[in-house]
């Protein structure tokens, strides 16, 4: 349960990053 929680929160994360990345670039 844990597990999957904390890897939901890194790929949210990782988007979140991403889309930040997108709108500077």
């Amino acid at each position: 349960m844990f597990m999957l929680d904390i890897m939901m929160s890194l790929i949210f994360f990782l988007l979140l990053i991403i889309c930040v990345l997108v709108g500077v670039a």
